[in-house]
């Protein structure tokens, strides 16, 4: 799970990086939010609509090869999908003052932070099976892929290291209750069973989906630094928690939606019915609570450290308070998934 960081919160591109990529020097109009990398909105020379991003330094300049490959490989495919446009000097990707930037072509469309209606979780779950149909013949190993993003396990050793010592910190009063659950919790997930590592998108919250405007059909999935190689259960797991709660993703009244559960599943079987293996699909109601009590881990761990990378200084006083928001939404819905998931089964076997 990522976090945006609105470009409205950084510099303006500088006229001469637009010149470098062949961009027109207006209109140049931020990105309101949505996106994990500061985006524009810009123009070719010609006046094609273009994304002009600055990449988040956690993503090197070699993840823009993988992009590159998958959407190519989705085109080609007849899928939308937002295309890299290669400066005029042929690379993929310019470095300027120790950043990445890059072009895309504009998905005309609209995002949303919850999911709120079956219809828009059904045409979700359309999205990423399209997508996961598409990408599981494509024989590639993601270039720059971040290793061990859920590695549960080792997210609950580290929320474990921050606590220990951390009596000192000014809210620890308020966050260690709310560790010792997800601990709690943690230590009762059920295991999930071994299966084998897919291409998947890495990051299919909802705000990552692309709808169209008036219609809510689903167009496309976006933000693709995240491409991966993992067991699609845990994909579907992080999409599920996302898609099924009718808040937004740290509201104080998070909770988990069967009825958008059932419409996420109806609308992801429709399109990658037969290319999961039994055991993949029954992972998918466990995989949900596992990742909502992992990212529960790292949210109570990002309040003790508070290194996080973004937070909401309008919303809330600190980034352990607005990780605080976090972890207690995460751990709402692991609390609604685990009493549910006897009928989350029989939803995914209907389904499938």
């Amino acid at each position: 799970m990522m976090r945006a960081m609105s470009a409205s919160r950084s510099a303006p591109p500088d006229p001469a990086l637009l010149a470098r990529f062949g961009l027109a020097a207006e209109p140049v109009r931020p990105a309101a939010s949505g996106l994990i990398n500061a985006t524009w909105h810009v123009r070719s020379l010609d006046g094609e609509p273009r994304v002009l991003q600055r990449v988040n330094p956690i993503f090197p300049g070699a993840v823009n090869r993988t992009i590159d490959v998958v959407t190519r490989h989705l085109a080609r495919q007849g899928l939308p999908t937002p295309l890299l446009v290669p400066a005029p000097s042929g690379e993929l990707w310019l470095e300027e003052d120790g950043a990445v930037w890059r072009v895309l072509t504009e998905i005309a469309g609209t995002t949303y932070d919850a999911a709120e209606t079956p219809r828009r979780a059904a045409e979700a779950g359309r999205v990423l099976g399209r997508f996961h149909r598409a990408v599981s013949d494509l024989d590639y190993v993601p270039a720059a892929a971040r290793l061990g993003v859920h590695d549960t396990a080792r997210h609950v050793r580290t929320l474990r290291e921050a606590l220990a010592g951390a009596e000192g910190h000014r809210d620890y009063a308020a966050i260690a209750p709310l560790a010792a659950e997800v601990l709690e919790r943690a230590a009762e997930l059920p295991p999930l069973p071994q299966t084998r590592e897919r291409l998947v998108h890495g990051d299919p919250k909802i705000s990552n989906i692309v709808f169209e405007r008036g219609t809510d059909r689903g167009i496309c999935l976006i933000d693709l630094d995240t491409i991966a190689r993992m067991p699609v259960a845990l994909e579907l797991g992080d999409a599920l928690r996302s898609w099924c709660n009718p808040a937004t993703e740290d509201a104080r009244a998070a909770s988990f939606s069967e009825e958008l559960f059932a419409a996420a599943i109806e609308g992801y079987a429709e399109e990658a019915a037969g290319i999961l293996e039994r055991d993949e699909m029954r992972a998918i109601p466990v995989a949900t609570l596992t990742i909502a009590t992992e990212l529960a881990a790292r949210f109570c761990t990002d309040a003790i450290r508070e290194q996080y990378f973004a937070w909401d200084p309008s919303r809330y006083a600190s980034a352990s308070e607005h990780n605080r928001a976090r972890a207690r939404g995460q751990l709402a819905l692991a609390r609604d998934v685990a009493a549910a998931l006897p009928r989350l089964d029989a939803i995914v076997a209907r389904a499938f």
